[in-house]
């Protein structure tokens, strides 16, 4: 589990078709990640991915043909500049929202303009798997950072955030171009509720909640 706040930036390499190398770009292990171990989870652009040699530089970690399908990491070049943070621990400060580190699907920033002390952000998504669960306000994780939804259409389709100047310029959202694919993950608490409010997708087997038994219990 993570929150979806960036704790620094790594650099990409491939190694062959299983595994990957993410350099620090600061040289020795950045402060946020020093108790990082064999084993641990590490969210690379939102992609949740298991510690297998840790080196003096940097870490290794393998990756399926599953998350090379479903992400935009196998879309990445060696020296790609890539969000990194460690896995929440108990008693950690929740600054974002809850992020699990699965990928539902990519979207493809469509433009970026700045204004107003802050950038604008827009992207497409034309995975319906991945549309349903974006809503105005709601939270959505683009290459792990934990974001708010702005604006968006209403099939989810397409969908704008605003990213003060901090959070843009320390993290790989500076580097995005038009057309480039990014990581999204909706909120998993949306997910629950659609399952339980009886999604077509996830119907329950049972009876689930519904808006009457909602309201009537001081959610209306």
């Amino acid at each position: 589990m993570f929150t979806g706040l960036i704790q620094t930036v790594g650099t990409l390499f491939h190694k062959g078709d299983t595994q990957v190398y993410i350099r620090w770009d600061s040289g020795p292990r950045p402060p946020a990640l020093t108790d990082v171990e064999l084993g641990d989870s590490i969210a690379v652009d939102g992609i949740c991915l298991t510690v297998e040699t840790i080196l003096p530089d940097g870490f290794v970690a393998a990756v399926s043909p599953e998350t090379l399908d479903r992400t935009s990491l196998g879309q990445l070049t060696d020296g790609s500049p890539v969000n990194l943070e460690s896995s929440l621990r108990v008693g950690s400060k929740i600054g974002g929202h809850f992020v699990t580190g699965h990928i539902d699907g990519q979207g493809h920033l469509e433009a970026a303009t700045e204004a107003d002390n802050a950038w604008k952000l827009s992207f497409t998504v034309g995975d319906s798997r991945v549309a349903r669960y974006i809503v105005p306000k709601g939270s959505i994780a683009v290459n792990g950072i934990s974001l708010t939804v702005a604006d968006c259409s209403p099939s989810g389709h397409w969908f704008a955030v605003a990213v003060i100047p901090v959070t843009y310029g320390e993290t790989t959202l500076r580097h995005l171009r038009p057309g480039q694919a990014v990581n999204l993950e909706g909120d998993v608490l949306g997910k629950y509720v659609e399952k339980f409010m009886g999604g077509k997708e996830n119907a329950p087997t049972g009876d689930g909640l519904s808006l009457d038994f909602l309201s009537e219990h001081g959610y209306g």
